[in-house]
């Protein structure tokens, strides 16, 4: 397989925005959706990815957002690319000519590969934990299997969320082979607030998995 792409979601800090490149992953999400634990405003944006490496991706991660708040994240140039985390359209998603991930959420009644074929433009599809009360930052994974079968689609680049950690990443990533992973809750000491020997270990393990 090809190099396994880490995210980082739910930065609120510079030092874990640097400590995130530093142990070598390729993305941090910035959460603007005000109802989350993890959100940020553009100024506090700006903020933790000043002076980050430009190899560092930074994703803009939404919640059925109105088309002004995105199109104001995306005028000031701080990311790279967009995370749709509701139920937006694939018109909407591509309304701001930037690429984007298009996440959804997996649950028992949902037929994911029905679900996927409905964001065709999509860069990435990521794969999260369905709670009826968050659409993200569960901390709990899904059954893989689910994923799995979602990864013999050709052309997506599947990414697996929901609940991953330093103990069971590499399962994951040898269970399903995906484009990328992406972690939040488990590697945080709380909401927002990264654990650096958390992240460490995590992405230590993702990049051991991948060369398996």
């Amino acid at each position: 397989m090809s190099k396994l792409w880490i995210k980082i979601c739910g930065i609120t800090r510079k030092q874990d925005a640097i400590a995130a490149t530093e142990l070598g992953a390729d993305a941090v999400g910035l959460v603007f959706y005000k109802r989350s634990p993890r959100s940020v405003t553009l100024s506090q944006a700006g903020e933790i990815i000043t002076g980050v490496s430009s190899n560092l991706k930074i994703v803009g991660l939404f919640v059925n957002p109105e088309h002004s708040v995105v199109s104001e994240v995306v005028e000031s140039g701080l990311v790279d690319y967009l995370q749709f985390h509701g139920d937006e359209s694939m018109g909407f998603c591509e309304a701001f000519g930037l690429p984007y991930i298009k996440a959804l959420r997996v649950r028992a009644d949902r037929d994911i590969t029905s679900a996927i074929s409905n964001y065709s433009s999509a860069n990435f599809i990521l794969l999260d934990s369905f709670d009826k009360n968050l659409p993200g930052g569960t901390g709990e994974p899904f059954d893989w299997s689910r994923a799995v079968a979602a990864n013999a689609i050709k052309g997506i680049n599947l990414v697996v969320a929901g609940g991953l950690n330093s103990s069971n990443v590499r399962q994951a990533v040898e269970q399903v082979r995906p484009f990328g992973v992406d972690a939040s809750s488990g590697i945080e000491t709380e909401p927002g607030i990264k654990d650096i020997g958390k992240m460490q270990v995590f992405i230590e393990a993702a990049r051991r998995a991948e060369i398996v």
